[in-house]
């Protein structure tokens, strides 16, 4: 088949500046370009051609960040481009626009949020596209269930494909090929001898990291030589200080242990960091889809402490390959999950290699292409509807505001999740700004103490010169 693959607007495609979709995205081609011509359609960026093809998939990049920019270029190429399949990454309502263009292709969707959410798509829309889609698949049982229980009539179209690891680019740390590299990175940031806690997302408030910072402390009455990696940015390739970024290494440098935060890392490299790492944690406070930090976590043969939040607890055995946080806005209960593999190292150990043999046998990218190709096929032979609808009210109907609130990233550090986080990050700004406040007062009173001895200087060496002439 001739199919389509759409990704969103904000990151392009390949990962070459992250994102989880695009990462699931390029994991899964080499094996779904075995069976089908492949067309992958993303958004431009300076580094990469608008047109390309490389190991026979066919790359088309227009210009995104912007949803509505992103779907005119989507359209204009589909009204001169035809395919008998298209696959949509998370963008629900780009398919009732789509259909317009393309009334005889099949239309599948590939869900790795709660996009169906009435603040994101309306009822209306939402119906319309549950009846024009074939299939939709989603990165975990949550999503399909948030899905569900929005849409029943979805029940018979959707399915879960959980999402996949290079097995082979994520190693464990003892690995002879990742070794040198662990040892080498431990040595440059003072980690030798340390045992290594690793988290690794975006920094904001919704991911919870400074819970994990606020339970060191606890931890470190009982437990020796610990160190924490905190590796991410506020957003995908960027480094912007946020003012949760600013409160992470204000937390940071309080720790009684070694804090090692390393910014955006390329995906390219991520690796090396597991590789250094003891143990993993995921913070996440809100309902997260499923982190895909989970799998490349197992991969490197890490424990996973986790929260039992959205899908992360559907890739955990508990006491197998980690252990779940009920309560993770509390931060000492990661401290206790934590003690409980710091106190066992055999059991810590053992959990490591067992979260890499399930990444082994359930979730490389081959298994999820075998996936997709078998939803591929499914949906080709699903029944088409012989009555072509007329959308375009609908599509003139939309709301300016929802399309807006619906793409636009909205900085979860501005938005902390309880209220004792809100409270903690105000006071600490509050100090902050007291501080720098305090700073100016003392820059500007040791500006005008230099002005006035200026002046004072130049008196008396005017009163001198006077003096001279004088004689």
């Amino acid at each position: 088949m001739r199919i389509l693959m759409i990704c969103t607007e904000k990151l392009p495609v390949p990962p070459i500046r992250g994102g989880a979709i695009q990462t699931y995205l390029s994991g899964c081609l080499p094996y779904l370009r075995q069976e089908h011509e492949i067309t992958v359609l993303g958004i431009t960026d300076p580094s990469l051609p608008t047109k390309e093809t490389v190991d026979d998939i066919n790359y088309v990049r227009v210009d995104g960040k912007i949803f509505e920019l992103y779907m005119e270029g989507v359209i204009q190429f589909l009204q001169s481009n035809d395919f008998d399949l298209i696959h949509i990454f998370n963008r629900p309502r780009l398919v009732i626009p789509i259909r317009q263009v393309a009334p005889n292709s099949k239309i599948t969707l590939s869900m790795h949020n709660d996009m169906f959410t009435p603040d994101k798509i309306s009822a209306e829309e939402g119906t319309a596209v549950i009846n024009e889609v074939a299939l939709i698949s989603t990165v975990s049982n949550y999503i399909g269930g948030q899905i569900k229980a929005l849409y029943p009539q979805a029940e018979s179209k959707v399915r879960t494909i959980y999402s996949g690891v290079d097995c082979n680019q994520f190693l464990p740390g003892n690995d002879p090929n990742m070794q040198k590299i662990r040892q080498t990175l431990r040595r440059k940031h003072n980690l030798e001898n340390k045992t290594v806690i690793l988290f690794a997302g975006r920094l904001s408030s919704n991911k919870g990291v400074d819970r994990l910072l606020r339970a060191i402390p606890e931890l470190t009455k009982k437990h020796k030589d610990l160190a924490l990696v905190v590796v991410g940015s506020n957003w995908f390739s960027q480094n912007n200080v946020t003012d949760y970024v600013a409160y992470i290494r204000a937390l940071a440098k309080k720790l009684p242990v070694p804090v090692v935060t390393t910014g955006f890392v390329a995906p390219s490299e991520i690796q090396n960091w597991f590789a250094v790492a003891d143990i993993f944690v995921c913070t996440s406070i809100w309902q997260e889809p499923l982190a895909r930090v989970h799998y490349e976590a197992m991969a490197a043969g890490l424990p996973i402490v986790t929260t039992a939040r959205g899908g992360n607890p559907e890739v955990m055995i508990p006491g197998v390959n980690g252990y779940i946080v009920d309560q993770p806005e509390d931060p000492s209960q990661f401290a206790e999950k934590l003690s409980l593999l710091l106190s066992n190292r055999m059991d810590m150990k053992k959990m490591g290699e067992r979260g890499r043999e399930l990444a082994l046998s359930l979730y490389q990218w081959e298994r999820v292409g075998t996936d997709i190709l078998t939803f591929w096929q499914d949906a080709q032979e699903s029944p088409t509807s012989s009555e072509k609808v007329d959308y375009s009210a609908l599509l003139n109907n939309r709301s300016t505001e929802r399309t807006t609130n619906y793409f636009q990233f909205r900085p979860f550090d501005t938005q902390p999740t309880t209220i004792e986080t809100r409270n903690e990050m105000l006071t600490w700004k509050a100090s902050q700004e007291n501080s720098r406040s305090l700073r100016r007062t003392r820059r500007n009173e040791r500006r005008k103490e230099r002005r006035r001895e200026q002046k004072s200087r130049r008196r008396r060496r005017n009163i001198e010169i006077g003096k001279r002439n004088d004689r």
